[in-house]
């Protein structure tokens, strides 16, 4: 009687129990459920089939669901789901250009096919030095510039749900109750983005933009052309910074309109009533502050957006538009000061005397 043989390729699909994830796609609910399905989809890498995970990150996020296999996730050692790298949590392109890394994984159908059997097999030994990802030896410089341009905690913000497409027709009815974001798409090369082209770290424009950023080391050099901008836009801002200690330190350099200080978004808004003010309070400061001992990034707050829009008629509540035009603006002016504008400098409790980071 002949013997059939087994297919060594079926034998490799993939039967994982849980899914390799980032904190942020993990998202922040303790309590989280998960359908798993076994060799349900292929990767969209290496094309072969692999257990499929699929969950919601918590309240308000979309659903989200495994993209490549374990062993593409391993040889790049990315997320399966965002494919950002796990240990900094940025793309794989700017993590391979600031160590110095070169990408030699296989393009073509059969060569991924070969190069994922001996990468399954390399990652069942532990002893052979290889390792998930194998950066162990990367170059230090290389390694303080992938921390400084990392997030230090999860950004959820990458959950949420999609942009309601009948909003941007203008006949979407629902409303509050509508289940998707109800804000205009942004136009630019964001826009246009790839799976492939973020794992094998190419022409991936989220990592051109990182890359380019003020963090990266092209900082900004200048004030915003658009002259009616006159705040500063502070990240970073923990609990144990308030108010008073923005204000102590940044008083000096022009009248201060207002301070908005968001810790659940770990942000602040500096709005001088002067362009001088906020240009010499910006020139001064360098691009970063430190507080309380905590460093801070400053940099320029983006001009207010303009509504393409509106809502539908009998829908209320405030836009975002809104709400970051009611940030920028600050506090209403007290009552009985109509026609007269009082300076923050002629109050003594506004000099922040009494803060320690004059």
């Amino acid at each position: 009687m002949a013997q059939i043989k087994a297919d060594p390729n079926k034998q490799s699909w993939e039967e994982a129990e849980f899914p390799i994830l980032c904190e942020t796609c993990l998202g922040d609910n303790p309590y989280l459920r998960m359908t798993k399905q076994s060799q349900a989809k292929e990767c969209k890498v290496c094309t072969r089939p692999f257990t499929v995970f699929r969950w919601c990150p918590g309240v308000g996020m979309r659903f989200k669901k495994t993209e490549i296999c374990q062993t593409c996730s391993k040889v790049k050692n990315v997320c399966q789901t965002c494919l950002l790298d796990l240990e900094f949590g940025l793309p794989v392109q700017v993590r391979d250009t600031a160590l110095g890394l070169e990408d030699n994984a296989p393009r073509s159908d059969v060569n991924k096919e070969y190069f994922a059997q001996n990468m399954d097999a390399h990652f069942q030994n532990p002893d052979n030095g290889l390792g998930e990802g194998g950066f162990g030896k990367a170059n230090s410089a290389g390694r303080e510039m992938l921390k400084k341009l990392q997030r230090t905690e999860p950004y959820y913000k990458r959950n949420r749900q999609h942009i309601c497409s009948f909003f941007v027709k203008g006949n979407c009815t629902r409303g509050a109750e509508c289940p998707y974001r109800h804000e205009m798409p942004q136009e630019g090369e964001l826009k246009h983005q790839n799976i492939k082209d973020r794992y094998y770290g190419t022409n991936d424009p989220v990592a051109r933009k990182i890359m380019a950023g003020p963090k990266a080391g092209a900082r900004q050099t200048g004030p915003p052309e658009d002259q009616s901008i006159t705040s500063l836009f502070i990240t970073g801002v923990t609990e144990d910074i308030k108010e008073p200690d923005v204000r102590g330190f940044f008083y000096v350099f022009g009248e201060i309109k207002s301070i908005v200080v968001v810790h659940k978004s770990k942000c602040a808004f500096v709005n001088f009533t002067t362009r001088a003010g906020a240009e010499l309070a910006f020139e001064k400061s360098g691009g970063g502050v430190s507080l309380q001992g905590v460093p801070l990034r400053v940099s320029w707050a983006k001009s207010r957006p303009v509504g393409a829009r509106t809502e539908q008629k009998g829908e209320t509540g405030p836009t975002p538009e809104a709400v970051m035009n009611a940030l920028q603006a600050g506090p209403p002016p007290p009552p009985g000061s109509a026609g007269s504008f009082t300076y923050p400098s002629q109050d003594p409790t506004y000099q922040g005397s009494t803060s320690k980071h004059r």
